[in-house]
């Protein structure tokens, strides 16, 4: 191994390990009932992204200099059987190198906002733990070699994003809409690990250079047949979908805005909308093997692009009208990464990322800009959009306005046709095991329903 080799793998090693670190210096403490003060975990938080934000550059740096397109690392063999393959693998090339300076950059940029924005919060210290899980699984994410690195990596990023929007337990809203994000992670998550273990029986292992082809992304050609790799690519669609709140799945987004706004403006205005779109392009060549698995994600993200455009037009709530934009551009996205457009693709994620990263921090103080400008005016500022025509029937703009409003009532299609029916099944089930234990048990089964409940905060509890 050459000196620039070496150095290329340690600051890879240094580009994942630490988030972790900082994960542990932010959770360890608590747990020993040990308080940090708000500035010793900001420049926690500042300097891992710092530090990170360097070894990206230095590695992209050395990665132009020497020609190198794909630097593979080893970390472990969690199983190493005949026919059978798990590793610990992380890699970086021209698309996991990028993503993960702009993880750090614009992290290391919330983190400096959110110092002063979350200032005397109450869960100060639990924000920044969580938002210290969310860098750790977007990082794993990007450099994952392997497709179960990902789902680790795609993991942390849901669990952190779910508990983010719940972040104020105090009111119920937040609690309720925090589920029902968790709700459809659960469902992208499952595709994700199906498409995972049908890997797993295809080929003995999930290891990226051997199933996508050992050429440098994006110029390799995946092994699997067209069939193989239409089903595959189908489950992936799937997990992309719920992750960047695709058509039909886009009804969860604004909920997710129930946030503090540092977090809505890091996970759904610039890193975590965009985690589906990424999937995407790790598993590019599965799309240039099958045809139909291009067209689909090329009508997913069109439709999503129309449809997103659509609900902006009609929200009353800057932050909502800003995750619907943000929706509107993820589905340009996915309509080039289906239509081959791999490096546009990558580029629009980088610059788009910024830019709505921007207006999310803007966003708390734009409506008291606006309203300071309408006093030194004067007079109300026009709307950027011309009124209907007189001539369009009443009845009709106010069903399209209507149906915008309910964002294409496609929460209420996803409750009626697949909620409700599974729910169903679940409580009949329910019931036939609450008679048979009540009936062996002679007497009321399950007494943990009929204790009292606790109406606090996670942080009330002893």
């Amino acid at each position: 191994m050459s000196m620039l080799d070496w150095w290329m793998q340690v600051l890879g090693i240094i580009i994942v390990v630490g988030p972790f670190l900082l994960l542990v210096g932010l959770g360890i403490p608590p747990l020993l009932s040990v308080k940090l003060s708000e500035r010793a975990v900001s420049r926690s938080v500042q300097f891992v992204t710092s530090v990170g934000l360097l070894a990206g550059l230095g590695l992209l740096g050395l990665m132009l200099s020497t020609g190198k397109r794909h630097v593979p690392i080893v970390l472990a063999h969690w199983v190493d059987i005949p026919d059978y393959h798990m590793l610990l693998k992380i890699e970086f090339d021209r698309l996991s190198v990028p993503f993960v300076i702009l993880t750090f950059l614009l992290c290391g940029t919330i983190s400096a906002f959110s110092a002063k924005y979350m200032h005397r919060e109450g869960g100060f210290n639990r924000f920044h733990m969580l938002y210290a899980l969310f860098l750790t699984g977007m990082i794993v994410t990007s450099v994952s070699g392997t497709i179960e690195t990902l789902f680790a990596g795609w993991e942390m990023v849901g669990l952190s994003s779910a508990l983010l929007v719940a972040f104020y337990q105090e009111r119920p809203a937040p609690m309720r809409n925090g589920l029902h994000v968790w709700v459809v992670y659960r469902v992208s998550d499952a595709a994700l690990l199906l498409a995972s273990i049908w890997l797993h029986h295809l080929r003995g292992h999930g290891n990226f250079d051997a199933f996508l082809g050992a050429t440098p992304w994006p110029d390799g050609k995946t092994i699997l047949s067209s069939w193989d790799a239409l089903f595959v690519g189908v489950l992936l669609l799937a997990a992309a979908i719920g992750k960047s709140a695709l058509v039909p799945t886009s009804g969860w987004l604004p909920r997710a805005m129930e946030g503090p706004t540092p977090s809505s403006a890091v996970f759904y205005g610039a890193l975590s909308v965009h985690l589906g779109a990424f999937l995407l392009l790790r598993v590019s060549p599965l799309l240039d093997q099958s045809l139909l698995l291009s067209v689909l994600v090329v009508v997913v993200g069109l439709t999503t692009a129309i449809f997103a455009a659509l609900f902006t037009r009609v929200q009353t709530d800057i932050k909502c009208a800003l995750s619907f934009a943000s929706l509107t551009q993820v589905g340009l996205i996915v309509a080039e990464i289906g239509l081959g457009f791999r490096y546009l693709a990558l580029i629009h994620i980088l610059g788009h990322g910024c830019v709505r990263t921007l207006q999310f921090v803007r966003a708390p103080t734009l409506l008291l800009d606006h309203r300071r400008l309408e006093d030194a005016l004067g007079t109300r500022l026009g709307s950027q959009y011309a009124p209907p025509p007189e001539e369009a029937a009443d009845s009709f703009r106010s069903r399209f306005y209507r149906w915008a409003m309910e964002r294409g009532y496609l929460d209420a299609f996803l409750v009626e046709r697949c909620v409700r029916p599974i729910l169903a099944i679940f409580v009949f089930c329910d019931s036939l095991e609450r008679r048979w234990t009540d009936w062996l048990s002679g007497t009321r089964s399950r007494r943990t329903e009929y204790l009292q409940r606790h109406t606090g905060t996670a942080d009330d509890l002893p």
